[in-house]
């Protein structure tokens, strides 16, 4: 259960047998209690289309894993100290590609096309991702195919996954690989090796120069990453055929970011709330019924203006309704939200203040189905979202410090039903703590 933390008594090994229904795509995995992301063990997820069901490119000559994030020097334990403490996360001190800070090498053979699953993994940076002489063809984003536009180098935030595909066209020899900061003071890069088959040149020449500080830049570029409708997802059916632009929306949700000092302390929040833990899990307190671990709508649903105070922040929401969620960005970074099991449509994005009549603005028709989406300075994002799975979802910064820190919260998608259609009880092997130890779940 996110954002609690139950014993798991220590085993040499572990094997997970994983049923995937209706999604495909890339993604990772990291550890996400308190600050152990910062420590590593990431890895790659993929999720490949059921044999028979049509792919909207050939199958390339290779499929590669890039994980792609910042890097500091100090140990993840040191670094949730500093947070402990009050302090703000440093500036990282590197990139890696691959956990590499140089050398990473993807290996080609020319006149063939690769598939490149790429990540970051980092903490709080937007990254810029480019090779050169070379030109990325989009194919899918999160579990959306793509209309397959083409990029000279791309824009990944914090949390986000882009596949791409790649021709080794040019003569063989060594290309730089290159991933640098996206609106930092001070540009931070890496570069690893695009290798072709007998090559015995190295990379040389000027590192291929990327965007830096550009907002319009990325923006436009979001804008232009779009769902390809007539290419199947994981269903035969074209994606295009779950038409979310004609769904009436039953409920607008505004979520603004909000910084400041509670107690002497750095904290973040939404809505003015900084999120504390429970000390149970809140799928267990509310499967349980066990009262005083959250209060229902201990957040409000749009931004109130007031100071910064500590609680469990829970909103419920309502089972099988199609509503608008608004992110709000006043401040002078490029944010980064993440929405636990569910993708969404990333319908619009803008500079300023969003008002009622920004949706004129909005791409009802293809936009980009996704489960992790930026929001740029002094700007807003919109999104719809169809609440079809019940349960107790995180919402949450994807900046690591901002989260753990107080920027998050679960929405509570309700629903009084107790049919087994809507929900399936907890596993009865679950491990129970928290107020929760000691009682009993249902069989399965």
């Amino acid at each position: 259960m996110y954002g609690t933390t139950c014993p798991i008594p220590p085993r040499s090994n572990y094997t997970y047998i994983l049923q995937v229904k209706d999604q495909i795509g890339s993604f990772y995995y990291f550890p996400s209690l308190a600050f152990h992301k910062a420590a590593g063990g990431f890895g790659a997820i993929r999720i490949l289309s059921r044999p028979g069901i049509p792919v909207p490119f050939a199958d390339p000559a290779g499929d590669y894993t890039v994980l792609i994030g910042d890097w500091y020097k100090s140990n993840h334990t040191d670094l949730k100290s500093r947070l402990d403490r009050g302090k703000k996360l440093p500036s990282p001190d590197g990139i890696l590609i691959n956990g590499r800070s140089s050398g990473a090498t993807i290996n080609v053979e020319q006149g063939k096309t690769y598939r490149l699953r790429i990540s970051n993994v980092g903490l709080q940076n937007s990254l810029n991702f480019r090779i050169q002489n070379h030109r990325m063809k989009l194919v899918e984003v999160e579990g959306t195919h793509t209309l397959q536009t083409m990029f000279s180098s791309l824009d990944i935030h914090v949390g986000q996954s882009y596949s791409v595909l790649i021709t080794a066209d040019q003569s063989p020899r060594d290309y730089y690989v290159v991933v640098s900061s996206r609106f930092t003071d001070k540009i931070i890069t890496t570069t690893g090796v695009l290798r072709y088959s007998g090559s015995s040149a190295s990379a040389s020449g000027p590192i291929p120069g990327g965007p830096t500080i550009q907002v319009d830049w990325s923006l436009n570029q979001a804008r232009a990453i779009r769902t390809n409708l007539t290419a199947s997802g994981p269903r035969p059916n074209p994606q295009g055929s779950y038409h979310y632009g004609l769904i009436p929306l039953i409920r607008t949700i505004v979520f603004g970011s909000s910084a400041g000092q509670i107690n002497g302390k750095q904290r973040y929040g939404v809505n003015s709330v900084s999120f504390v833990p429970s000390d149970t899990p809140l799928k267990l307190a509310d499967f349980f019924k066990i009262s005083g671990v959250y209060k229902i709508n201990s957040i409000s649903d749009k931004p109130t203006g007031g100071g910064l105070y500590l609680d469990t922040s829970v909103l419920q929401v309502d089972y099988r309704t199609f509503i608008e969620i608004i992110f709000e960005n006043k401040e002078d970074i490029v944010q980064s939200y993440h929405l636990n099991g569910y993708s969404f449509w990333v319908v619009g994005m803008d500079g300023g203040q969003w008002k009622t009549g920004s949706r004129n603005g909005y791409n009802l028709r293809d936009a980009v189905s996704r489960s992790t989406v930026q929001v740029y300075p002094k700007s807003w994002t919109a999104i719809y979202i169809a609440l079809d799975n019940v349960g107790m979802w995180n919402l949450r910064s994807e900046f690591w410090a901002r989260q753990y820190l107080g920027q998050q919260l679960y929405l509570r998608v309700f629903t009084s039903s107790t049919s087994l259609r809507d929900e399936y009880p907890i596993p009865k092997n679950s491990r129970l703590c928290g107020r929760a130890r000691g009682r009993h779940t249902r069989p399965l």
